[in-house]
């Protein structure tokens, strides 16, 4: 029977910075290797490795000021991968619009759907009649799935087993639903991050994939607070988290 899944993110790799020789420049000991590259980046512009300006010698008030200007081309120098798993095909498909973005999505037609889970919307997971009814009808789909499978196996003419199998696989997923959990790679730069964040964790965003969008905003405010610190998370009337920010 199939079972149901619970979304998880991990930041399995971030960018990793060290300071160029000759500048007379060093990073704040409080900055991460991402804030501290992208004031590396922006003092690259303008040779201000002497911090001339007091308001701005410190690494958060650089970040700060350049995210004030909307000087954010910067961020794009560093860096954050997550894995996110958990996730249904569905939201996915919305995931992958963000084309600043890189990917490397699990692969319907090498994996078996039965080596994957179930994604429940929470107002069907809260519900145990719903919940089970869309089990159900998952169980069906994947014995639709079994028999297609078997049947296209046996009607190609390829001699190769393996390459037979892809062949039906990518013909029987045709059925699969879009609850079907999937699992994904994600990287991008602090400027795609943020755009992310703020389109996919605004309160008028699909509920799935703005769990995911909070829950990759905690991770990269661990990472790079000063990057990310001005966005802020509220829980809405339904219980769910939403989070906004004056400069997205």
């Amino acid at each position: 029977m199939a079972k149901a899944s619970e979304l998880d993110i991990q930041l399995i790799a971030a960018t990793q910075f060290q300071a160029p020789q000759g500048v007379g420049w060093h990073a704040d000991k409080s900055a991460s290797d991402g804030e501290a590259l992208v004031e590396f980046a922006g003092r690259a512009c303008y040779e201000s490795f002497d911090k001339p300006n007091p308001r701005t010698a410190t690494n958060e008030a650089y970040l700060h000021h350049i995210m004030e200007v909307g000087h954010t081309a910067l961020l794009e120098h560093a860096t954050a991968t997550m894995y996110i798993t958990g996730l249904s095909r569905s939201a996915s498909h919305e995931l992958v619009r963000h084309r600043h973005f890189s990917f490397s999505q699990l692969s319907q037609r090498f994996v078996h759907p039965n080596e994957t889970e179930v994604v429940l919307p929470k107002m069907v997971a809260e519900d145990e009649q719903l919940s089970r009814l869309v089990m159900q009808a998952v169980d069906e789909t994947r014995f639709v799935y079994d028999e297609l499978l078997n049947a296209l196996e046996e009607k190609l003419d390829e001699p190769n087993a393996l390459l037979r199998k892809k062949q039906a696989r990518q013909a029987a997923r045709a059925v699969l639903p879009n609850a079907t959990e999937t699992r994904i790679v994600v990287t991008g730069n602090y400027r795609a991050w943020r755009h992310f964040i703020g389109a996919r964790a605004a309160e008028q965003a699909d509920e799935e994939l703005r769990h995911v969008a909070v829950a990759c905003l905690k991770l990269l405010q661990s990472k790079a607070p000063v990057l990310f610190d001005d966005f802020n998370i509220t829980t809405l009337a339904d219980g769910t988290k939403m989070a906004a920010s004056p400069y997205a």
